[in-house]
C-alpha cells in the first residue's frame, strides 16, 4: 500500500478515514480555500508523483460545491504527475439525470462524467448507480460496487417468517429480486408514476403482501415521498409493517419527519455512502468502508473487483431467468 495516496474533500471525511483505516494507510491532507471572488482552490498536501491516487468524494448536498472540489483535486493530482487518479464516488448524484424525458433537457449524468475525465480521472469507483446505463457515460473504466450483501447481513439474524422484499417500482425489481434470493424471500414491486421530483403515485402492487411484513428496498431515498406512497398502498393491501432499506440515505427535505415516526415503519437501514442525518439516532447505518477498501486494494494490485460479489450479485454470474413482471 506504500504507493497508494488517499485524499478526501469535505463531502464525507469520516468515510474516507474509515476506508484508510481498513487499507492501513494515512488519509492525506487537502487544503481547500476560497478566494475573495468565491472561487475554490484545492492544494494536495502529499506527494503524488507516480503514485496511485484515490480521491474520496460522494456527490452529496451541496452537490455542486462538492463536485467542484472533486474536479479541482483531480486537476491538482494530474498536475502533480500522479500515475493514476481514481475518483471514489460512493454516491454519484447525477446518475438520476440519465435520459431525455422532456424536450431540450440536459443529460447531467453524461456531462459530469465528461468533466471528470477531462479533469484527469483515469478510473471511477462508485456504488449502486441509479441507472445501469450511466456506467456507459464514462470513457474510462468504472468499478460499480453493490451494497446488497452489506444490507442482507443486517437481516440474516432476524426472524423473516412471513417477510417479503418489496421494490418501490418495477425498474428496481431486478435488484430487489437479487436481494430476495440472498434472504430466501418472495418479492413484490410497486407500479409507480413520477409526477414531479418529490411527487409520485403508486397505483398497484405486483405480488402477494397481505399478512406479510415488508422489507422495502430502494437504491436511494431523498425526500421519502415514494416510500410513504408505497407504504400507504401496502397498508391498504393488508401488509402488517415494514423495514425500509436503501444504499444511499440522503434524507433531505421532510424525509426524516416523514419516516422516523411513520406507523408502518419498524426500522430504517442505510449505508454510510453519504453522511447520516445527525437528528436521527435510531437510524441503522451499515458501513461500506471495508468494501471500498478491498476494491481499492484490488484495483491497485490489478486483481478482479467483480469477484468481490460472487454469490451476492447474480448479474456477475450465469444468466438469470426473467422476472414474472419483466426487467
Amino acid at each position: 500500500m506504500r504507493e497508494i495516496v488517499v485524499f478526501s474533500g469535505s463531502a464525507h471525511r469520516p468515510l474516507a478515514r474509515s476506508i484508510c483505516d481498513s487499507l492501513g494507510v494515512a488519509l492525506s491532507s487537502v487544503e481547500l480555500s476560497r478566494f475573495s471572488n468565491d472561487c475554490l482552490q484545492a492544494q494536495l498536501q502529499a506527494n503524488c508523483r507516480q503514485r496511485d491516487v484515490y480521491i474520496v468524494q460522494p456527490l452529496v448536498p451541496p452537490t455542486q460545491e462538492h463536485l467542484m472540489e472533486l474536479l479541482l483535486m483531480v486537476d491538482a493530482a494530474k498536475g502533480a504527475s500522479a500515475a493514476q487518479i481514481t475518483a471514489v464516488m460512493p454516491h454519484y448524484a447525477y446518475a438520476r439525470s440519465d435520459k431525455k424525458d422532456a424536450s431540450r433537457v440536459s443529460l447531467g449524468g453524461r456531462l459530469v462524467a465528461d468533466l471528470l475525465v477531462t479533469a484527469g480521472v483515469s478510473r471511477v469507483l462508485t456504488m449502486t448507480l441509479h441507472a445501469p446505463q450511466v456506467h456507459g457515460f464514462f470513457s474510462v473504466p468504472v468499478d460499480h460496487l453493490t451494497a446488497l450483501g452489506v444490507l442482507a447481513e443486517h437481516y440474516r439474524d432476524q426472524d423473516l417468517t412471513d417477510a417479503v422484499v418489496v421494490s418501490p417500482d418495477l425498474g428496481n425489481a431486478k435488484t430487489a429480486t437479487h436481494f430476495s434470493r440472498l434472504l430466501g424471500l418472495p418479492v413484490a414491486a410497486g407500479s409507480k408514476q413520477r409526477l414531479a421530483d418529490d411527487r409520485v403515485v403508486i397505483d398497484a402492487i405486483v405480488g402477494d403482501v397481505e399478512g406479510r411484513r415488508a422489507i422495502v428496498l430502494d437504491d436511494e431515498i431523498a425526500t421519502g415521498g415514494s416510500i410513504v406512497e408505497l407504504l400507504d398502498k401496502l397498508a391498504e393491501l393488508g401488509c402488517t409493517g415494514a423495514s425500509v432499506a436503501c444504499t444511499h440515505g440522503l434524507f433531505v427535505g421532510k424525509a426524516v419527519d416523514r419516516l422516523r415516526h411513520h406507523p408502518m415503519i419498524t426500522e430504517v437501514v442505510t449505508t454510510d455512502t453519504v453522511p447520516a442525518p445527525s437528528d436521527w439516532p435510531e437510524l441503522q447505518v451499515r458501513s461500506v468502508a471495508e468494501l471500498f477498501a478491498e476494491a481499492i486494494s484490488r484495483v491497485h494490485a490489478g486483481e478482479s473487483v467483480s469477484s468481490l460479489f460472487d454469490g451476492v450479485d447474480p448479474t456477475l454470474g450465469p444468466p438469470q431467468p426473467k422476472l414474472p413482471f419483466g426487467d
